[in-house]
């Protein structure tokens, strides 16, 4: 009897102590702040999406280069870029989704890593 009772207890001890942890963020993948980086994110959009315009140069009257990390950044900071791509002004050949818009804003929101 005594051997079940501290069964018991060591199970709802580890069961307790798997639970409580502080890794949360880092393995839960839809945390996006931890995830979202210019390379394995941000940068895929960008080829796929916008730099047949925005290369380096940029061609067809567009004002800017998106072809790296800081000038991404500059963009979304100081020509309202992830509000031109959510009223879907840009890209001209059709939306972004709405999990590429998100990944922009979070790769904002968690500091443009």
């Amino acid at each position: 009897m005594k051997s079940n009772l501290f069964i018991s207890v060591l199970f709802i001890l580890s069961l307790t102590i798997s639970c409580s942890s502080d890794d949360d963020d880092v393995m839960n993948p839809s945390n996006p702040n931890t995830s979202v980086t210019y390379a394995n994110s941000i940068k895929s959009i960008m080829d796929s999406n916008c730099n047949s315009c925005h290369g380096n140069p940029p061609t067809n009257n567009a004002p800017m280069s998106l072809t790296s990390s800081a000038l991404v950044q500059s963009a979304i900071n100081s020509r309202d870029l992830i509000g031109r791509v959510e009223d879907g002004s840009m890209p001209p050949s059709g939306n972004l989704s709405s999990s590429q818009i998100s990944a922009i804003k979070n790769w904002q929101a968690g500091g443009f890593k």
